[in-house]
């Protein structure tokens, strides 16, 4: 049976506790919500304004891209690449911080274990009757925090805010990295195909060479017509010697992308390729749930809000509870003797008064902290928007230039052929073959390149609608 006195001891602690309990639903601390985004209405810059929610970012990038080596190599970096393996730590920093802000409603508990020998003072009070003593004691201890305002569960959302925040940046990442390989894979394709026009330019103007020195001995041009067909064939093959050192730096840049040292590239050909998908970009606000950038902000931006509310929590009273038990004993072998128990409960108000400003300067930091937050949020929707405007124009623009470019090339091919029949049969002037020649071969240049924007104007919307990490 406990004693009169002993609970008359304990109903002032245990009655803190039920008032701690029954606190619990006081929070001063709010609850986050979205704030108003007008922005979300006009991100996309376009006559055709889209009213369908699907987006080709919710596309995998395995339909996306249909080309085999194009998809290994794209596996591949996923797993190797090192921005990638770096951001994955970060996650598992932020879930080490998640893990403890979870323990926050926990209390502290602690264990000692400790012998203390203490020699007195001959003079001293107690040194008459004893030269030294000896004390043992096996004890513990806890201590817990009453989550009154809501400060413990605030930090635990800033925790899981920062987790997510960090996961979102993961998905960014290999959101980039998708767009870098294809980009990167693309553009080897297409100095593929421009390496085989200009070869073939060589091998035509290596024997125009031989035509012009025949045209020359039978008196139809002269010898400055002969040496303008050696400087334009010797400027073909420098292009050559330019193309083919440009595909060993990109190469070497897809290695790097890939996570391993430079080697050859397997890969297919530019004319092959073509996206089965759907050219769709979804209601702004798909942006929201889509872009990994955009995601990653606004837990930055919750992130702050929770700390803003720790901030707010700390004006308020800490209500905290203390107890300490074990055993003391001045003989080791009576340790654990019942008469060594002792026991102690303390439970405490603390309300900061006076602390030199710290707690008010706090609370401003992390409204401003909040603020910057939210601004740093609206610009990175602004940014997706404008991204999503351009890439979308560009793909537009592509598209109609190719058949302009497709145009000018047969035409220049048909002068370039019709200029040289005439040149042998003595009906025109040597310039106007040259001038072909070289027109032709920068109008096929341009082809290619112009296929290539094109293609990369369906990466470059496919990442910026947010689509490749899923």
């Amino acid at each position: 049976m406990i004693s009169h006195s002993t609970y008359k001891k304990l109903s002032k602690p245990l009655l803190l506790i039920v008032v701690a309990i029954t606190m619990q639903s006081c929070f001063v601390a709010k609850d986050y919500t979205r704030p108003e985004l007008e922005e979300t209405d006009h991100l996309f810059r376009t006559d055709n304004l889209p009213a369908d929610s699907l987006s080709m970012a919710d596309i995998s990038w395995k339909d996306l891209f249909s080309d085999s080596y194009l998809q290994q190599y794209i596996n591949e970096g996923l797993q190797n690449n090192l921005d990638i393996r770096t951001a994955i730590q970060q996650i598992l920093v932020t879930e080490a911080y998640l893990k403890q802000g979870k323990a926050g409603y926990l209390p502290t508990v602690s264990a000692t274990a400790q012998m203390t020998r203490q020699e007195l003072s001959g003079n001293s009070q107690f040194g008459s009757f004893f030269s030294s003593l000896d004390q043992y004691e096996l004890s513990g201890s806890l201590s817990w925090e009453a989550d009154i305002w809501g400060k413990i569960r605030s930090n635990k959302r800033a925790s899981e805010a920062t987790y997510l925040q960090s996961v979102a940046a993961h998905k960014a990442v290999k959101t980039q990295l998708v767009s870098s390989i294809a980009t990167t894979y693309y553009q080897l394709l297409a100095l593929d195909a421009q390496l085989e026009v200009t070869e073939q330019t060589v091998a035509a103007r290596d024997s125009s060479v031989i035509t012009i020195k025949a045209l020359k001995d039978a008196g139809q041009v002269n010898q400055v017509a002969v040496d303008q067909n050696i400087a334009q064939y010797n400027n073909a093959k420098a292009l050559l010697v330019d193309i083919k050192a440009t595909i060993f730096k990109t190469e070497n840049a897809l290695n790097l992308l890939l996570g391993r040292s430079s080697q050859p590239i397997q890969r297919g050909s530019l004319e092959n390729q073509n996206f089965d998908a759907d050219i769709k970009v979804g209601v702004p606000a798909t942006l929201l749930s889509n872009r990994p950038d955009v995601i990653a902000s606004e837990y930055g931006l919750i992130n702050a809000f929770e700390l803003t509310n720790v901030a707010r929590s700390n004006f308020y009273p800490s209500l905290t509870l203390t107890a300490n038990s074990g055993f003391q004993s001045l003989e080791l072998d009576q340790l654990l003797d019942a008469n060594s128990l002792f026991a102690t409960l303390v439970g405490g108000l603390t309300q900061p008064i006076f602390n030199q400003r710290r707690i008010k300067t706090q609370h401003e930091v992390a409204k401003a902290q909040q603020e910057q937050a939210l601004l740093a949020f609206k610009n990175t929707l602004l940014t997706a928007g404008n991204e999503v405007s351009n890439a979308l124009y560009d793909y537009e623009a592509e598209t109609e230039k190719f058949e302009y470019r497709q145009n000018e090339v047969e035409a220049l091919r048909n002068a370039e052929s019709n200029s040289e029949e005439l040149l042998k049969n003595g009906y025109a002037n040597y310039l106007d073959l040259l001038t072909a020649r070289q027109s032709a071969l920068s109008a096929e240049l341009n082809l290619i390149d112009n296929k290539l924007q094109q293609m990369l104007s369906v990466i470059n919307l496919y990442e910026a609608l947010g689509g490749g990490w899923k």
